[in-house]
């Protein structure tokens, strides 16, 4: 039986979200955040593979994908707003309750809907999504840091080249054993939408913003310690974003983190998508029962 995916579109706040939703409405939810540059793109195989059991719904966060993209002056752009909207999409389609899966920005908008109501959360599922300073690679991170503490020309400009057809197509290939298995359609498609007049200062706003995420891990580790939620890393370990530590640092506050890393990169879903839902739909299983 072909399973059916809806691409629909709903208004939170007057801002046009699109979104991908499939499953039956009567099963328990699974949500799908999405990274830095995609959109729920990346979930169009995760999707159909998990929607005969969940409903299955994956936004495109505002400015990235087919969501509004308004201006700089119409949306401040924070992980804050960023979760705002997450969260009136879910109570705009009735969602009470449901589990997540994280991976990249999808992670910090993800721990702050936790944090509002952890218990809404019935499950996580993190794919280099980070909770940990252990799992920042340095060489990485350090552009970013510098930029958010410092605007400026010279700490903008790796920013900017972050934001390159070249960069974009790194974050896909690299650490993964077999690039055949990557589509090029994935950073041809990211790029398109990076290309659009005003994003690059909407990216480089989050950029901005995002030393607020690390500033919430402590809170968000006390979430884990407080409500012993059930969690599943699956984690490309090859990643030069989010490197393996950050997988392996669930364990230290959640004991029965369930945690595996694949040899693949940043967007393991690309290369290791079957292992990836055999390993969800056997969590999910036992965690949602």
């Amino acid at each position: 039986m072909t399973t059916v995916v809806h691409h629909r579109t709903a208004t939170v706040d007057g801002l046009e979200v699109f979104y991908r939703e499939a499953g039956d409405p009567q099963a328990p939810v699974v949500v799908l955040l999405h990274g830095f540059p995609t959109s729920s793109h990346m979930f169009r195989h995760l999707i159909p593979a998990l929607a005969d059991r969940y409903r299955v719904i994956a936004p495109d966060h505002i400015g990235f994908g087919q969501s509004a993209m308004p201006s700089l002056q119409d949306f401040p752009y924070t992980f804050d707003a960023l979760t705002q909207v997450t969260s009136g999409l879910l109570q705009s389609l009735g969602v009470d309750r449901f589990a997540m899966y994280v991976q990249d920005y999808g992670a910090p908008i993800g721990w702050r809907l936790a944090l509002r109501d952890p218990d809404r959360i019935t499950a996580i599922i993190t794919q280099n999504g980070n909770a940990y300073v252990d799992g920042f690679v340095k060489s990485f991170w350090d552009g970013v840091f510098a930029y958010a503490e410092a605007p400026g020309p010279e700490t903008e400009a790796p920013m900017r080249g972050a934001l390159t057809a070249e960069s974009i197509r790194w974050q896909y290939l690299n650490g993964v054993a077999d690039p055949t298995l990557v589509s090029p359609d994935n950073w041809v498609h990211d790029e398109a939408l990076l290309d659009r007049p005003g994003n690059d200062e909407i990216q480089l706003k989050l950029f901005r913003d995002y030393p607020t995420n690390v500033n919430l891990y402590p809170r968000v580790q006390q979430y884990f310690r407080d409500s012993r939620v059930p969690l599943l890393a699956v984690w490309g370990a090859n990643d030069e974003i989010f490197g393996p530590a950050g997988a392996e640092a669930f364990g230290q506050d959640l004991p029965d983190a369930e945690i595996h890393l694949l040899d693949s990169g940043h967007f393991a879903l690309e290369s290791h998508l079957r292992p990836i839902t055999e390993y969800i739909r056997d969590f999910l299983g036992r965690a949602l029962v």
